[in-house]
């Protein structure tokens, strides 16, 4: 679980390593959540950033995966 010592930029750099090492990694919000151990609050902060920064894209069904390049 996210403790007061890991930042979001820790969190959001961890994400984003996962989704390095399996390109094909395809989750929802929920899967996310609990893959990476992240309250809901937290999870949705971190893939928003992803989002935006355009390292991820989001499905019409919700489902986060890496942005075609």
């Amino acid at each position: 679980m996210l403790t007061a010592a890991v930042s979001q930029a820790d969190l959001v750099s961890r994400v984003r390593a996962e989704y390095l090492e399996m390109p094909g990694l395809r989750l929802t919000e929920g899967q996310a959540q609990r893959l990476f151990g992240l309250t809901a609050l937290v999870c949705q902060t971190v893939l928003a950033s992803l989002l935006e920064s355009g390292f991820l894209w989001r499905s019409p069904t919700g489902i986060f995966a890496l942005a075609p390049r």
